[in-house]
């Protein structure tokens, strides 16, 4: 595999990476059930040679299998600089001949001798292999294509829900804090410029490409820019307490995630509270598994503040869409208190392809 080609990132090319090693096992699956068609399709013969027709068939297959992902990981970098038609048309076209060589490999080394005087015959298994090539491979190239489409359908479902999300910081935070400043300019400029500067952080961060993974040291810092500025409109009101264990920092996540989980928690449960309360958040490293944990107290009865539970919808769904059934997000609502936990896989910056 070190002789390989580095793989070229290239999200347009509705093609898989066939470099890497998930991807051509796929095609190894898909080749092998082809293979089981094909033995055991004709009906006229027995047992014991439909399962010796299968391992040849099988070795025939595998080897066109594993060359034109070869072929096909070695041609990326110039299919990346083509449009999908024009690489699914050379994708075709290199798949077919690879299946001509091998198919010519196979008559020359163990077929001429039997039929080295019936040209027709070489001919025949020729064109048969061709075939039978072409009629797979389009459905294969079609589902690689429809799952591409798919993807790119819901990377922009995911984009627009996050645009939704940064658009979502609450107006009242935004003139509260500026309120907040304001006051601070001519008593403690020192406390009013820091303000600034954590604010225009907040807002810079809910304008960035938020299709890129941030590292966790950088949604923390985040977080206490955030909690800093509300801290000096609620004072005493607002404590915190951090508890994030072995979670390492370099885990990568989506940005924004824990950032708006904070603002519910001051909006529903700190601001409510005459007297205010502690937001607790916790975190922890559990069979690859990052799990991050907000609670904070909740008012009840005509104190309690409404939601419609955008944020929390938002999230789950792009925790779902990147991470599969592995990304979850839960909700304890209990009498006197509100938790949110997350979870995901840890994956490093040095495991990021992105980052490479």
């Amino acid at each position: 595999m070190a002789l390989l080609p580095k793989p070229r990132q290239c999200p347009d090319l509705f093609l898989p990476d066939l470099c890497a090693m998930r991807a051509v096992f796929n095609v190894i699956l898909i080749a092998e059930l082809a293979a089981f068609v094909l033995a055991l399709a004709p009906l006229e013969i027995d047992a014991a040679e439909r399962w010796e027709r299968l391992g040849m068939i099988s070795l025939f297959v595998q080897w066109c299998a594993l060359l034109s992902c070869l072929a096909l990981c070695l041609a990326r970098p110039w299919l990346c600089r083509l449009n999908n038609r024009r690489a699914g048309f050379i994708a075709y076209a290199l798949v077919l001949v690879v299946v001509g060589i091998v198919t010519e490999l196979a008559y020359w080394l163990i077929h001429a001798p039997a039929y080295a005087q019936d040209l027709n015959w070489h001919w025949r298994f020729l064109g048969r292999n061709l075939l039978i090539a072409a009629l797979l491979t389009g459905p294969v190239l079609r589902y690689f294509y429809v799952q591409h489409q798919w993807r790119m359908r819901l990377e922009a479902e995911n984009t627009a829900r996050l645009q939704a999300l940064q658009s979502r910081i609450r107006p009242h935070f935004l003139f509260n804090s500026m309120n907040t400043i304001a006051s601070l300019v001519h008593g403690d400029p020192d406390r009013a410029e820091a303000a600034v500067e954590d604010l225009a952080d907040l807002f810079r961060a809910s304008l960035g490409d938020g299709r890129q993974r941030i590292p966790l040291r950088d949604e923390l810092q985040l977080c206490r820019r955030y909690l800093d500025l509300e801290a000096l409109r609620l004072g005493e009101r607002l404590q915190v307490e951090w508890d994030m264990g072995d979670v390492p920092e370099d885990a990568l996540l989506p940005p924004l995630l824990l950032q708006p989980l904070l603002e519910n928690a001051v909006y529903h449960g700190i601001e409510p509270l005459p007297e205010g309360g502690r937001i607790t958040i916790e975190g922890r490293l559990e069979n690859g598994q990052v799990r991050i944990r907000v609670h904070n107290p909740c008012a009840r009865g005509g104190h309690a503040r409404q939601g419609n539970r955008l944020a929390l919808d938002n999230i789950r769904e792009r925790l779902r869409a990147l991470h599969g059934e592995r990304g979850t997000l839960a909700v304890d609502a209990g009498e006197t208190g509100y938790t949110v936990e997350l979870g995901f896989p840890y994956q490093s910056e040095d495991e990021d392809p992105d980052r490479r």
